[in-house]
């Protein structure tokens, strides 16, 4: 099924490289160049809180809550007569245009390992050759690409942006590293090819894993051994490194020039402020003034460092952003949390308050001001989604909330007053 699925995405996609480039730009210049980027979530590893529609087909009884799970409740070809139009649609040349044309220089996208091995597993291939066609974009609009490796076998992390949702972090058991990074070695292989110099600025070997629950000596080494295989491709391709939800500097002198002369590695590190009761219930200078305080500890980090996810949201209103059918903190209805306010128009951006407008500028400001002086800049999550204005870059540039251009300014130095 691998193959029928593959082939028939190959063919689909096979025009995006019909022209020859005569032409090459140059690479991101990392170190030199502020990183300010958006994410391409929800496109090659679903997320139910970004395209709800896909999983609102199906009734709850049926247990759809994640990629896993839609081809295991479907059955490959029935998951796959889904996702191959939706692979076909979310992403189009033109969202690239409009990413570049609002100022953007990065795209990070994520993909799940089974775009390359699907082997025992539900889950449905043919995702690859859209990454390939995302970079043909990325090229042909000059945006530099991040390829961000983003479920693995056994899940990293047991969230749904893993491709399962489930209680077992079963990463680092059986031969799941080992096949992670049979799956690295042959996206290496491809990306860390000199013919991308131009466009691919570096490889993400692993999204978000949930260091706190594995071994934290084996996920190192898992990603030593990443790192050393792409440096049989590339000695200057970058390695990046996610912290684990680690703070930055817990990994300093690790894979450093120090450290067998280890050279062209990144760290990644997401900041939300969403996730837990107390900083839901946070004022919006509260968050302004929590990411202006905790971004400081990032430039103690002894490599590139970026965060590569954030976003606006100072609620987790977003449908399904906690699970698909688990509800939100903010508004009482996610177990063990209390009232804060009301959801009911947060999810419409045409009626929000012009004070809701300024405080979610202030706080984008906040963050934007807070990375580019503590790190070397910044990917938001995300793009776009159905409904979820908080995380959608293009709703929030339409409404006049996220800055055009990228540097403008409502608020003067946040994070100095």
């Amino acid at each position: 099924m691998f193959f029928k699925h593959t082939l028939a995405a190959l063919s689909a996609v096979a025009t995006a490289f019909a022209a020859p480039h005569m032409k090459r730009a140059s690479g991101f210049n990392w170190g030199n160049e502020v990183m300010r980027g958006v994410n391409l979530g929800g496109w090659l590893v679903l997320e139910p809180w970004i395209t709800p529609s896909i999983f609102q087909a199906y009734p709850n009884s049926q247990g759809i809550i994640d990629e896993y799970t839609l081809g295991e409740k479907l059955g490959s070809d029935a998951a796959y007569n889904v996702l191959k139009p939706h692979w076909d649609s979310w992403v189009q040349l033109a969202d690239f245009e409009k990413i570049a044309k609002s100022g953007f220089n990065v795209v990070r996208i994520p993909i799940g390992y089974w775009a390359y091995d699907n082997a025992n597993s539900p889950y449905v291939s043919g995702a690859a050759p859209y990454m390939d066609q995302a970079i043909a974009w990325a090229r042909q609009t000059g945006l530099k690409v991040i390829v961000d490796l983003h479920g693995a076998p056994g899940s990293q992390n047991g969230f749904d942006n893993s491709g399962q949702k489930t209680n077992n972090v079963d990463f680092q058991q059986g031969d799941n590293v080992q096949r992670t990074l049979a799956v690295l070695q042959t996206i290496q292989n491809k990306y860390a090819d000199s013919s991308y110099d131009d466009v691919v600025a570096g490889i993400e070997l692993l999204n978000e894993p949930l260091s706190t629950v594995m071994n934290l000596d084996d996920l190192k080494q898992f990603e030593r051994n990443g790192f050393g295989q792409q440096r049989t491709v590339s000695k200057k391709r970058v390695v990046i490194i996610q912290d684990g939800f680690q703070p930055p500097n817990t990994y300093n002198g690790w894979l450093t020039p120090s450290d067998n002369n280890a050279q062209n590695v990144a760290l990644d590190h997401h900041e939300y402020q969403v996730f837990n009761n107390e900083l839901v219930s946070m004022q919006p200078w509260q968050h302004r003034q929590y990411v202006c305080n905790n971004a400081k500890t990032y430039s103690g980090a002894d490599k590139w460092t970026f965060v590569g996810e954030w976003s606006a949201a100072m609620t987790d209103c977003a449908a399904a952003l906690n699970g698909y059918g688990i509800g939100a903190r903010y508004d009482g209805t996610y177990p063990g949390s209390n009232y804060v306010g009301s959801c009911g128009s947060i999810n419409y951006i045409d009626q929000w308050s012009q004070t809701m407008k300024d405080d979610t500028r202030g706080y984008i400001e906040a963050q934007m001001e807070a990375f580019e002086r503590n790190t070397i800049g910044w990917v938001f999550w995300n793009f776009k989604t159905e409904g979820s204005p908080e995380w959608d870059a293009f709703r929030l540039i339409d409404a006049g909330v996220f800055p055009q251009p990228l540097t403008d300014r409502k608020f003067s130095q946040i994070c100095s007053s």
